[in-house]
């Protein structure tokens, strides 16, 4: 088959994919599985190599990335259960002042989005809108409009959430989520400054009732913090997203530095993405015994991979796709056409992302199906290198790219904007003018904030 004619079936087979996830609303895993396996038959790929080849793509996402995504979601459980994502909420409206609103649920959203889901993170964070919006007779639209966008920023830029986890093993950068998550923190500070400056403008342009958004919470701030009886301290709330950080950047330290002999092994080794998420959950469990919930530990861990499962098998299944494009002859006919593709340069995984999470909805599967497009900026036989995105800093920012086009936008199809409206009391026409609109602005300033980087690091 000509190159050409692969091209146009990888383009047809996208369609088709996004057609079963959005309309038929088949499962992702089964539909990217299914595009993978036709794509490789289309493809001309040697029939005795394709279940070889299948295998090799999925169990090298699970090898390289998998327990990461379960300890980060484990860590996530564990704040929202215990109550620590309340007080990270509190400690963020005591610092930035309740004569703030906006700009305190925006900060705390994207503290507690590291770790905890945005779905489920509004779902928690929501009530204390609602109870401070009371208190401080704050503007209800702002507030929410700053939570959303907060918690959508951390969930799309900063591991542990599966998105950007996956997106860095896909692109080869999975043993250095340090890099990710500073360049995800460096990406967002421009994002999250869009996203105050919209809140506040919005805020006053939309109003819902005010009655049925009192039924959503009839508890007060206090009340609501008394839930959950003694919160824990400031410190361990902290701690199991702060600790592999330290020792992530320790690792990276002491590898830039040359630290040699026993000690520069056991830091490096305690660096290892999967050590120091290994370190956050065993934090976390000192959290939940402060907290006397030690025994629901098992129930928690259960419920936790009930979640992260069909992510990790979609990751997976992105795996298997990014392994036929491999395996297959489309990687040699961009090579061959370089000039045409080379001109969108970091625009281009961006461009990708933006046309799966609009049209499927799902900000995750978008970044990790887009990443596995990309493939690893260590093969030769990779788009990346097509690209010119050869080095670890490409890497991340390439992740970035990703993650901001898998913000645009968020509507009809994607459970975030129902979260947000629902609960939030919108219409679906005040949805578009808040959560849609604000994606857009958060995914092409997020672009635009990667674009530059580029100039200056590449």
């Amino acid at each position: 088959m000509s190159g050409m004619s692969l091209i146009i079936s990888f383009v047809i087979a996208i369609i088709i994919m996004i057609w079963m996830i959005a309309k038929l609303k088949v499962h992702p895993f089964l539909a990217l599985m299914s595009i993978s396996l036709a794509l490789a038959l289309i493809a001309g790929i040697d029939l005795a190599r394709i279940p070889g080849i299948i295998g090799d793509g999925f169990s090298s996402t699970f090898k390289s990335i998998g327990i990461v995504i379960i300890f980060g979601a484990i860590i996530g459980t564990v704040l929202e259960k215990t109550g620590a994502a309340f007080k990270l909420a509190d400690i963020v409206v005591k610092a930035v002042g309740k004569k703030r609103p906006e700009l305190a649920m925006l900060i705390m959203g994207w503290v507690v989005g590291i770790p905890v889901f945005c779905d489920s993170g509004f779902v928690v964070l929501n009530p204390i809108r609602e109870a401070l919006r009371r208190k401080i007779a704050a503007n209800p639209v702002g507030m929410a409009v700053g939570l959303s966008g907060g918690l959508y920023a951390a969930h799309v830029f900063i591991p542990p959430t599966p998105g950007p986890i996956a997106a860095a093993g896909a692109v080869g950068v999975g043993n250095n989520l340090l890099l990710v998550i500073i360049m995800g923190t460096i990406v967002s500070i421009p994002v999250l400054t869009a996203t105050y400056f919209f809140a506040k403008y919005i805020g006053k342009r939309v109003e819902i009732d005010e009655g049925d958004a009192d039924a959503v919470i009839a508890q007060g701030y206090d009340e609501l913090i008394q839930h959950y009886g003694q919160l824990p301290s400031g410190f361990l709330s902290l701690a199991p997203i702060l600790m592999p950080i330290v020792f992530m950047a320790l690792g990276s330290i002491a590898k830039i530095i040359g630290i040699d002999g026993t000690l520069g092994v056991v830091i490096q080794f305690l660096g290892n993405p999967i050590i120091a998420l290994a370190i956050g959950v065993f934090f976390a469990i000192l959290l939940l015994a402060n907290t006397n919930k030690l025994a629901e530990f098992n129930d928690l861990t259960n419920e936790t991979l009930k979640i992260v499962g069909p992510i990790l098998f979609i990751t997976a299944a992105g795996g298997v796709l990014g392994k036929v494009i491999t395996e297959a002859d489309f990687v040699e006919f961009i090579k061959q056409n370089a000039q045409v593709i080379s001109v969108a340069g970091i625009f281009f995984p961006f461009v990708i992302s933006a046309i799966l999470k609009t049209a499927q909805g799902s900000s995750t599967v978008a970044i990790i199906t887009t990443a596995s497009i990309m493939g690893m900026f260590t093969s030769e036989e990779s788009l990346m290198a097509v690209l010119g995105f050869t080095s670890e800093i490409a890497a991340a920012l390439v992740v970035m790219a990703i993650s901001a086009g898998a913000m645009c936008v968020s509507h009809a199809n994607d459970s975030y904007f129902w979260v947000v409206t629902n609960f939030t009391k919108m219409t679906a026409q005040q949805g578009y003018r808040t959560q849609t609109t604000m994606t857009f602005i958060m995914g092409i300033v997020g672009m635009l904030t990667v674009y530059v980087l580029s100039l200056i690091l590449l």
